[in-house]
């Protein structure tokens, strides 16, 4: 049965996302100022988004929810966010739990934890990022969310960098989901290309043939849904995940990071599972996982250990029901992951009690704490049970219904159209009732080992358990006995996603009791045989010790990095010989031969060439080849450096006097801070490039040189040449002025036009400033930066008093020795440094209609910051921009995106832009673009990446001198006494 979806043009899901991605960028901020309850103001965001569906439980049931959301057009990347009923139910799981383990969190972290607050962002982050990924009715999107929980969760397992076991736990879970995502990004893409779409409501409503394509894209896709729900050979990461905080454990381990590969099985099966490779990749992995899990959790001694491979253990069986492609295994898969969240969340959290009031998770150690802690105890045991497939929990139900759904499998009754033969059908069923013994005496052994008396073993001390400590557990322990009697109403909630696959033997139904049928027996006989091992547990560890191999899948990852990072070694010795003219020339000589090559094969390539249009032209192309030339034969490196100012400014005056103003501001400014930077890095390198005579190898360089600039002039000859279509932008003068309100096409094709390219060119200065400051910061960007009130003067500088109460407006000049004051500078800069910045702001302003723009402007405002330093030094530098550079990249980032997301909550489309024309008293006609944000976005950015540029080759390298100078002067007086 297909329901078409009813479109909502009010934003509310996107609300919801933006909702968690504002409280994360806050968390830091109240933790700091309200410690641990900051996670209650926290659990806002979920808690919202869980309310929220329970009030449109009604409305996603007769027509699914979607929002629609231009986003990127040409790649088919619209932002669709679709709930139907599989969506409905997993955001409730998502959200709610989620904001149960925020809550949790108020009473399990001290206000003094390491880390706290950047564990409190991520967490809040990564419940949204899960939601999105739930929500995502787009394959790309859906992506995209993906690898967003794949990074908060590596960020969330490696919360303490300062242990060992913390960064291996991350890197090894983002290793393996990443290389799971990827293969899963080349499944989305083959998919596409054999439908068309990246629709899921298409492909469900269309499914792809079983053709070759399909079946490597099925198994592509797969191969991301199983290392992220850590099926064999991928479950290792899980375990060792455990080195994260037991509530973050709890989050990503029962409704968050591993059922997202559940998810994306349930999400797609309706489409893909009749494709060859979809089931026999999925089941035999699933049973095998299952019994694998179950095994290694009867082995362990952690509680918070074995409950990890019991949850490796149960994903197995999750992945075996969901990908089975019939109703009733849907449906049963469907209860099971409901189950498995509430009993497997309130297990982790009760471990996280045992660990915080009793000091320890060793089951060998742990002895009689039920005493201690009854109530705590005895909601271990009703989660335990449910686990366990016991009666009335809702584990049970879901078990239930799973064997009828795998007898119906096994025994082919009805034709349920699986494709597997009867035999296999039944080794399937006997590895989950295997699987379900595995799960019965692991379970007995928690509750056995965290709770119970020990002969032989003293009580362990236990503190008294705050009531809301124990609230959260306890109450899904609760939920998972009262929806045990839910079961119409749940199958009522269920079955419009269970509906999508063909019909059974019989019409599948969630229930307490289904009456004396096989089922039960498995059930029962699971349970007895899953008692027998806990009874006879030391001779089952006997039978484990004498079956242990060496071979694993964990050492094998090992081995495989180890051969990795062996080979990178051998390469890289191979490859880098540490000579940067080797480098450069086999790029060069490469470029040369192979595309340089390749215009030899073409024929009809020659244009018509016009030497020059303009005599100013021929002057500057005179210029530019005598300074070329001449920096070729420099060895003084100022004067190098000089000449390639003068070709950079020749290069300006070209697109001057072609009528490129713009584009000539920003080359001038560029070259302008090129240069200055150049001057700073110059004060660590030798006057000279070499004093060694010049050798043989030069004419080969010059071969080289000579070979690269003939290519590349004949690229341009032929690109210039070669065009054939109409250049899109011919078009982009009208559409300025007609869409984007402004007159400078330059500034409109930034800042909306192809607003895309600049976010991420920005994004690109971003993290070329990050890369900048680390090297040469050891600490942080802002280590250093101090208000300069009380300057401390150098011996040999005097003190010029100043009158009480006046505040000396360019105070760090002062702190330099007086070799290294220029008075003339000095007052230059008292007269042009408010000029320049006001020239900035008016550049900012004035950019949609006249030369200028953020990206002119913000170097204008960088350069009236190096006026400041050239004069004052560093001290003046940190009074000039007493703010961290990093953050101001950060809110520059941050303002051009949240300007391109407004205007989708006035109706619009992503970056669209509004013309806001204002009739002022004073101003008179104002005329505002609302891509003037992104602009401001561009500027701070800039601006950022210019403060960084100034710290790092300007103030920190005076640091670096003036340390070796202290050095040496020290070293010198030490000289002197020994002499």
């Amino acid at each position: 049965m297909t329901v078409r979806p009813t479109i909502d043009r009010r934003p509310v899901l996107l609300v919801l996302l933006l909702l968690h991605l504002v409280a994360g960028v806050l968390a830091p901020v109240l933790v700091r100022a309200w410690g641990t309850r900051a996670f209650l103001a926290l659990a806002i965001a979920p808690l919202a988004a869980f309310g929220w569906a329970l009030a449109v439980a009604g409305d996603v049931f007769d027509s699914p929810r979607v929002e629609e959301l231009s986003w990127v057009p040409a790649l088919q990347m619209d932002l669709t966010l679709t709930v139907g009923p599989l969506q409905w139910l997993m955001t409730l799981i998502v959200a709610g739990i989620g904001a149960l383990v925020l809550a949790y969190c108020t009473w399990y972290f001290s206000d003094d934890e390491s880390g706290l607050a950047n564990l409190a962002g991520t967490l809040t982050a990564f419940a949204g990022a899960m939601l999105g990924l739930v929500w995502a009715d787009n394959l790309l999107v859906l992506y995209v969310f993906w690898e967003l929980t794949t990074v908060f969760s590596y960020l969330l397992i490696g919360h303490d960098p300062a242990k060992r076991a913390s960064r291996s736990a991350g890197m090894q879970a983002l290793i393996v989901t990443t290389f799971g995502g990827l293969a899963m990004l080349v499944g989305i893409l083959l998919l596409r290309a054999q439908t068309g779409t990246f629709s899921v409501t298409t492909l469900l409503e269309d499914p792809p043939e079983a053709t070759g394509l399909a079946i490597v894209a099925v198994v592509l896709l797969l191969l991301g849904a199983i290392t992220k729900s850590a099926l064999v050979p991928f479950h290792f990461w899980l375990p060792g995940a455990m080195a994260a905080p037991t509530p973050v454990s709890a989050y990503l381990h029962a409704a968050a990071m591993v059922k997202a590969g559940v998810f994306l099985v349930a999400l797609l099966a309706p489409a893909l599972a009749h494709i060859p490779g979809w089931r026999e990749l999925l089941l035999p992995l699933g049973v095998a996982t299952m019994l694998l899990g179950g095994w290694r959790a009867l082995r362990q001694y952690d509680i918070k250990l074995l409950l990890a491979y019991g949850t490796v253990s149960q994903l197995g069986f999750l992945l075996t029901l969901v990908g089975s492609g019939t109703r009733a295994a849907a449906l049963a898969g469907m209860a099971m992951v409901l189950s498995h969240a509430l009993f497997k969340a309130a297990l982790f959290l009760i471990v996280g009690i045992v660990d915080h009031n009793a000091g320890t998770r060793d089951l060998r150690k742990l002895s009689g704490v039920r005493s201690r802690m009854p109530v705590v105890a005895t909601a271990a045991a009703l989660a335990g049970i449910s686990m366990a497939g016991l009666p009335p929990l809702i584990g049970f139900v879901g078990k239930e219904s799973a064997y009828a759904a795998l007898l119906d499998i096994a025994s082919d009754a009805g034709g349920d159209g699986t494709g597997l033969a009867p035999f296999t059908g039944w080794v399937m069923l006997a590895g989950i009732t295997a699987g379900s013994a595995l799960t019965a005496a692991y379970t007995a052994r928690f509750w056995w080992g965290a709770f119970a008396h020990k002969r032989g073993v003293e009580d362990t001390p236990v503190t008294p358990v705050a009531a809301p400590f124990a609230a959260v557990p306890v109450l899904l322990a609760g939920l998972s006995v009262v929806l045990a009697f839910l079961g119409k109403p749940l199958t009522s909630v269920i079955a419009p996603y269970a509906e999508q696959f063909p019909e059974g033997v019989h019409e599948p139904y969630l229930a307490l009791w289904h009456g004396f049928e096989p089922a039960l027996g498995l059930s029962i006989l699971s349970v007895l045989a899953g008692l027998a091992m806990f009874v006879f547990r030391a001779k089952v560890a006997t039978a484990q010790a004498a079956l242990s191999s060496t071979v694993s899948a964990e050492r094998g990852y090992q081995a495989t990095l180890r051969g990795l990072d062996r080979l990178a070694v051998e390469v890289t010795g191979f490859v880098q010989r540490g000579s940067v003219g080797i480098y450069l020339g086999v790029i060069m000589i490469v470029v040369v031969l192979v595309p340089g090559s390749a215009l030899l094969w073409q024929s009809g390539w020659m244009v018509d060439v016009v030497a020059f249009h303009n005599p100013l032209q021929l002057l500057l192309a005179i210029v530019l080849l005598a300074s070329s030339v001449l920096v070729a034969r420099s060895r003084r490196r100022m004067r190098a450096v000089i000449l390639v100012g003068v070709t950079g400014y020749a290069t300006a005056m070209l697109f001057l006097i072609h009528g490129a103003p713009d584009l000539a501001l920003t080359q001038i400014l560029v070259e302008t801070v090129t240069l200055v930077v150049f001057v700073l890095v110059l004060r660590r390198l030798p006057e000279y490039f070499t004093d060694r005579p010049l050798a043989r190898m030069r004419y080969w360089r010059m071969v080289i040189a000579g070979g690269l600039a003939a290519a590349f002039g004949t690229f341009l000859l032929v690109a210039s040449g070669a065009r054939t279509a109409t250049p899109v932008s011919e078009g982009f003068p009208e559409a300025a002025v007609d869409f984007g309100g402004g007159k400078n096409v330059v500034n409109v094709t930034l800042v909306d036009i192809r607003a895309w390219d600049t976010f991420g060119e920005i994004s690109v200065l971003v993290v070329a400033a990050t890369g900048v400051a680390s090297l040469l910061f050891i600490d942080t960007r802002n280590a250093g930066i101090r208000r300069v009130h009380e300057i401390p003067y150098p011996s040999e500088v005097t003190k010029v008093p100043v009158a009480g109460g006046r505040r000396v407006w360019l105070p760090g000049p002062r702190t330099l020795a007086p070799d290294r004051r220029s008075i003339l500078f000095e007052v230059i800069t008292r007269l042009i440094f408010h000029t320049i910045m006001l020239l900035s702001i008016y550049l900012l302003f004035a950019g949609h209609n006249n030369p200028g723009g953020g990206f002119a402007a913000g170097l204008v405002a960088g350069l009236a910051l190096m006026v400041r330093y050239l004069a004052g030094g560093r001290y003046e530098l940190d009074e000039a921009a007493p703010v961290d550079a990093g953050l101001l990249l950060g809110v520059g980032l941050a303002v051009a995106a949240m300007s391109a997301v407004v205007p989708v909550f006035f109706g619009g489309a992503v970056l669209q832009s509004a013309v806001i024309d204002l009739s002022l008293p004073v101003l008179g006609e104002v005329h505002l673009v609302t891509a003037l944000g992104f602009d401001v976005g561009v500027f701070l950015v800039v601006f950022g990446l210019m403060l960084d540029l100034l710290r790092s080759l300007g103030s920190g390298i005076d640091r670096h001198i003036r340390r070796e100078e202290r050095e040496a002067e020290g070293s010198g007086r030490a000289t002197g006494a020994i002499v």
